[in-house]
């Protein structure tokens, strides 16, 4: 599972790996629950027969996807990742899924506990080559007094099989992961329909992941509650 990653944040990187522009808006580098993060998604308006109009947008959304049941923002702070297992079932993501409100987190990098010390220690997780990170995931538009706020959640999976990702969190806690798609991926996950979804995900191959750096107390790095720092958060 992952509450914390970085953003892409060299906006050429970002325009080259992904192939669309990212919103002028300045996100947060370090995205914690709550906190607002760039991620793409199919432009709404590409089939309006505009060839000026872009196929992909990159634009600013809350990590913790928001139901349009939502009572509030907060509701963000438990909804950051989605199983898909249960992604079709679970009430705060189901409407997401069967829409197929597709979408991808470009990512420098992760954040997990490494346990195998007896303690927690943060772990910076990024692609062996380099490149960044694109993290599947389902975004939605939830409807606030004030306007439209996006949000959006990230994917996993089940991590047992995975070299690296399966020596981290508790011992007996399971072994879980994003869903990393290749760039080969990215078009065919921001078109597939429902009914193709769950078939991509499981065609994906396990991506090379190594740990960037360790940091010694994973309670350092604490992000503030939702509310606190509202230059980074809603």
């Amino acid at each position: 599972m992952c509450s914390h990653y970085q953003g892409v944040k060299n906006r050429a990187q970002f325009e080259r790996h992904f192939g669309v522009s990212p919103s002028l808006t300045e996100p947060a580098f370090d995205v914690w629950p709550g906190y607002m993060g760039s991620f793409i998604r199919p432009q709404p308006h590409a089939n309006a027969g505009d060839a000026a109009v872009p196929d992909w947008e990159a634009p600013l959304g809350a990590f913790g996807l928001l139901p349009h049941w939502a009572k509030d923002r907060t509701a963000s702070r438990h909804t950051y990742n989605a199983r898909t297992e249960t992604v079709a079932q679970k009430p705060s993501f189901r409407d997401a899924w069967a829409r197929a409100q597709h979408c991808i987190i470009p990512a420098e990098a992760i954040f997990e506990p490494d346990w195998r010390s007896g303690r927690a220690v943060s772990s910076r997780i990024a692609l062996a080559n380099g490149e960044p990170m694109g993290i599947a995931g389902l975004w939605s538009a939830w409807r606030a007094p004030e306007g439209e706020v996006l949000s959006f959640t990230m994917l996993t999976v089940n991590a047992d099989a995975h070299p690296l990702m399966r020596e981290f969190h508790k011992p007996d806690d399971e072994k879980r992961m994003v869903v990393v798609l290749p760039p080969a991926f990215f078009t065919d996950w921001l078109r597939a329909s429902a009914s193709q979804s769950m078939g991509l995900i499981q065609a994906c191959p396990l991506p090379e992941l190594v740990v960037a750096s360790q940091a010694p107390s994973a309670a350092s790095a604490a992000p503030l509650a939702v509310g606190e720092r509202q230059s980074t958060l809603f």
